[in-house]
């Protein structure tokens, strides 16, 4: 699988990554064998970029993915995690996390941007991972930590970048807004952008991919599916759009673009994955993976063709922006 460099740094991702949320039982439990059997399917595949934080179960996506991850050459992938949310002892704990992952809730989040607290995040991933190193790490959701994350988190991350100990910097966002001040105005070498650069939200086109572009900074797209509304041929009433039920105007728009991309021969979830590689400063897109069945489905539509074409068409039929660019390097 072709490797993009992480601009202005010495990290390259593959295109296509592995999001270990999901293995860290989002929403329903998944076995310690699945999880196993989708990261052995995703570096069958080709996969080297694998993204994981201590949010997603509480630490066990984390211990889940060093676990595999153990045996394989440390030179040959990267690994991504986070910081912001410190895992701590719960005092009063129900049985079952709350916060969607199916798993005990004898730990709980406890927010902290400060040198200290991402001293000690990478210390405890470095802990649950059982690795030497973290390649990438990402400052998580620090959508009311601002001040904190910008003048605490950002500095000792690029400290640490700065001796060697990490290989690039950035921050993890649902928003697009924020993300383009980390880019313009701190250490970050990229952002993770999660669902504002997809075939239904082209809103980083105002602020994130602008500031990349003018600071030589790369972005990694994530959310591409926009929960599951962008996932299949033809979608339907019911699914989810950014983790709510999809209003009927977007799903009208949703099935528009699937009927072009059948016009092309293509599908709407190759289209999805495809789509963020047309803005030159995106390097990778990451998916999140629970079972070898759905590496595999993945890894196979990142390697459909995508006619250039189809944007031709989506931007004439008012589909999607007028600025969206034509991929210099199309994704393969």
């Amino acid at each position: 699988m072709r490797h993009r460099k992480i601009q202005n740094t010495s990290v390259a991702v593959t295109e296509l990554g592995f999001g270990a949320a999901v293995i860290g039982n989002l929403y329903r439990e998944t076995s310690d064998q699945e999880a196993s059997a989708a990261l052995d399917a995703a570096w069958d595949a080709g996969i080297r970029y694998f993204d994981t934080a201590p949010h997603y179960g509480l630490g066990l996506s984390e211990r889940r993915l060093g676990a595999a991850l153990r045996g394989r050459p440390r030179e040959e992938y990267v690994i991504s995690s986070k910081v912001g949310r410190l895992l701590v002892p719960n005092e009063d704990p129900r049985g079952t996390d709350s916060d969607g992952f199916a798993v005990p809730d004898d730990l709980r989040r406890q927010w902290d941007f400060s040198r200290d607290g991402v001293l000690r995040s990478i210390e405890e991933t470095l802990t649950r991972t059982g690795l030497d190193r973290i390649d990438i790490v990402y400052v998580h959701d620090p959508d009311d930590h601002w001040r904190q994350a910008a003048d605490e988190a950002m500095p000792a991350l690029a400290e640490l970048r700065d001796q060697g100990v990490i290989g690039a910097i950035g921050a993890g966002m649902n928003q697009s807004a924020m993300l383009a001040r980390f880019l313009r105005e701190t250490a970050a070498d990229l952002v993770m952008l999660a669902g504002r650069y997809t075939l239904l939200d082209q809103s980083s086109l105002d602020d994130v991919l602008p500031a990349a572009q003018e600071h030589g900074k790369s972005v990694v797209a994530v959310g591409v599916f926009n929960s599951g509304l962008l996932s299949r041929d033809k979608p339907t009433p019911g699914m989810k759009y950014d983790y709510q039920d999809a209003p009927a105007d977007m799903v009208h728009r949703a099935l528009a673009i699937a009927e072009v991309c059948e016009q092309h021969g293509t599908t709407l979830p190759a289209a999805a994955i495809a789509f963020p590689y047309t803005h030159p400063a995106v390097v990778n897109v990451t998916l999140g993976m629970r079972t070898p069945a759905q590496v595999e489905q993945n890894a196979e539509l990142h390697r459909r063709a995508v006619p250039a074409g189809l944007w031709d068409q989506l931007r004439t039929e008012g589909l999607i922006r007028s600025d969206v660019p034509s991929p210099a390097f199309p994704a393969a």
